[in-house]
């Protein structure tokens, strides 16, 4: 299919629609652009030679005094910031690192992380990011899992380093080390790797024009939230189709704007959707060393950024700072993420007066992607690949299959479980582990011989190529015969005046069919504070009854992980659990009207089937 035609498609669309009709300027405006990114979206080739680093080359080509890169009071060109990045690459080229070599990248946020992963990204080398918070196990676990040929680490978490380091594989792996301002000096061993390629040759690299589309760039590693984290492969293929569709379809950012992201460099929306919308249109990346709600906005102020990179969570966090006359007072008029809540997305726009929300739907290791180009509310928007929305038993775990074995669609307005077709446009790269990926796959889902992948979330079809993202396999649990959305329950919890967030999940009680709901809410009021019976009229008044939570649990904080996931696994452990935590935990009964503290004794009698929930 030809360009042209997809994005002829768009106006179509918008007649169909009436609501979409007000989007015409959008597209038109966008066209070009579209056109473009659509080019780039219809490659299937992988074995062409194009990369991270062609782009960047091409870029300091075109572009060459134009910023690329925005930190602190720090400004790089794309010609700076290119000639760093051969340094870097050239040194480590003369080292040994050469196409297929993993680098694992333990560094927080600033220039060097980038500098690193375009260095490795010129030679086909690839890039290990891995999460700036792990300690001990967790993060020996990383390590050990790519199998480095080296390593590069940030001055500031050296100690980190230092403690696991004699329990890796790559043990006698050379270790570079990236001197901070917040941590200057490097430990014994560490060689440093600013000061070795600062002589060194600045043109570059002869390699880039050897790396392909096929080629891997990096890994990234999943959160971590219900175990060990996985590490998915990222290659140039997908991370220049993300190029096409977040920064030319979608955002359409120009050279010498600026998006701004605070989330961290290992993560996906950072190091795929933010960098490489910035890369596709010339345009430079403002970067944070930690997120700040309380400096966001300043931030966007300083660096004059017309756009940001969100997860969910990092909304709500701004959402609960003090209003003040200051709110609209920001350059940004577009946003790009994942995970902003129908609860908080128009309320969002109107106060911070953003115009544009391109919320998209992916995973590191999915194959397939949902972008809101025509920037309609509430939707993770449209997606141009195979996929389907199936049927799907929570009970057993497995999609519900017609009487010859084969998947089963939904209709329009149903929710059932994504999956994308393993096609040469939308490949599946997968994990490190061989036996990890196999289990995200589905074969002869609708025929024989053909791949299907596994995202494993539920979504709803709302018509036209669209869907809504609904929740998570794992976060959704069954109670009363029902299936209960724990993102549907937090959206209602977090909309009760006396919460500033929460986080929903199943639990188990004794001699009771599937798992109670249970919301760990943190309060914006005293815990003394707390009207249980207006929250019971609240939930009572939005929710059916099977998915009022039983249980209510006050907590200081929730933990989460670096990119703002909530970690349930120790919360639906000691579920109900008095003893096992001195938060307050609130109880209402089946049918009744008002949260009420629970003891011991009513504890008991719930075990006991005494009372009714």
């Amino acid at each position: 299919m030809r360009a042209q035609s997809i994005v002829g498609e768009l106006p179509k669309l918008a007649q169909k629609l009436p609501v979409l009709k007000s989007r015409a300027k959008l597209i038109a405006r966008k066209l070009p652009s579209l056109i473009g990114g659509v080019k780039y979206l219809l490659k299937t080739d992988q074995a062409e030679p194009l990369s991270i680093g062609a782009l960047i080359e091409k870029n300091a080509a075109i572009y060459p005094n134009h910023p690329a890169l925005l930190f602190e009071n720090q400004s790089f060109t794309y010609s700076a910031f290119n000639a760093w990045a051969n340094r870097y690459g050239n040194f480590l080229l003369a080292q040994g690192i050469k196409k297929g070599d993993v680098v694992a990248i333990f560094m927080t946020n600033r220039p060097q992380v980038l500098v690193t992963v375009a260095a490795l990204a010129k030679l086909g080398a690839i890039a290990s990011l891995v999460n700036t918070n792990q300690r001990k196990d967790a993060l020996k676990h990383s390590f050990n899992l790519c199998n480095p040929k080296a390593f590069v680490i940030g001055a500031e978490l050296a100690d980190a380093f230092v403690e696991v380091q004699p329990d890796l594989g790559s043990a006698k792996a050379p270790v570079y080390g990236v001197p901070d301002s917040e941590a200057k000096t490097l430990p014994e061993g560490f060689a440093n790797l600013e000061e070795l390629s600062s002589v060194g040759h600045c043109g570059n690299p002869l390699t880039t024009g050897s790396v392909t589309l096929r080629d891997p760039c990096f890994y990234i590693y999943t959160s971590g939230t219900t175990g060990l984290p996985k590490a998915s492969i990222m290659t140039h293929f997908r991370w220049i189709k993300a190029s096409a569709g977040f920064g030319l379809c979608a955002l359409d950012l120009k050279p010498g704007e600026v998006l701004y992201s605070a989330l961290p460099l290992y993560h996906n929306n950072a190091l795929t959707v933010a960098w490489s919308s910035v890369v596709a249109g010339g345009a430079a990346m403002a970067i944070r060393r930690k997120f700040s709600a309380s400096h966001f906005w300043s931030d966007t102020r300083k660096f004059n950024a017309v756009a940001f990179c969100y997860i969910g969570e990092l909304c709500r966090y701004l959402m609960n700072q003090p209003t003040g006359t200051e709110d609209t007072n920001n350059p940004v008029k577009k946003m790009v993420g994942n995970g902003l809540r129908p609860d908080v997305w128009k309320g969002f726009k109107e106060r911070f007066n953003i115009s544009e929300v391109y919320e998209f739907y992916g995973a590191s290791e999915g194959n397939i992607a949902f972008v809101n180009l025509l920037n309609l509310d509430c939707t993770v928007g449209f997606c141009p690949v195979p996929y389907a929305i199936v049927k799907y038993d929570l009970d057993s775990n497995a999609p519900i299959t017609d009487k010859n074995g084969r998947f089963i669609r939904v209709k329009k307005g149903e929710t059932g479980l994504l999956l994308g077709e393993v096609t040469p446009k939308s490949p599946f790269d997968g994990y490190l582990s061989p036996e990890a990926s196999e289990r995200k796959l589905f074969r002869n889902a609708f025929k024989k011989d053909d791949i299907w992948f596994n995202s494993g979330d539920l979504m709803k079809d709302i018509g036209f190529r669209h869907a809504q993202f609904v929740d998570r396999l794992g976060d959704t649990f069954r109670w009363k015969g029902e299936n209960v959305s724990t993102t549907e329950v937090d959206e209602v919890v977090n909309s009760f005046h006396q919460v500033s967030e929460s986080t929903t999940y199943g639990v188990e009680v004794p001699n009771a069919d599937g798992r109670a709901g249970m919301s760990s809410v943190v309060l914006n009021c005293p815990v003394a504070e707390f009207d249980g019976k207006a929250l019971g009229k609240h939930l009572r008044g939005r929710l059916p009854p099977y998915a009022v939570p039983v249980f209510v649990r006050v907590r200081s904080e929730l933990e989460a992980t670096g990119t703002f996931k909530h970690r349930k696994v120790e919360l639906k452990s000691q579920g109900f659990d008095i003893n096992a935590t001195r938060d307050p935990i609130y109880f209402i009964r089946d049918g009744g009207a008002e949260y009420v503290q629970l003891t011991h004794g009513v504890a008991q009698q719930v075990i006991s089937q005494r009372v009714r929930i």
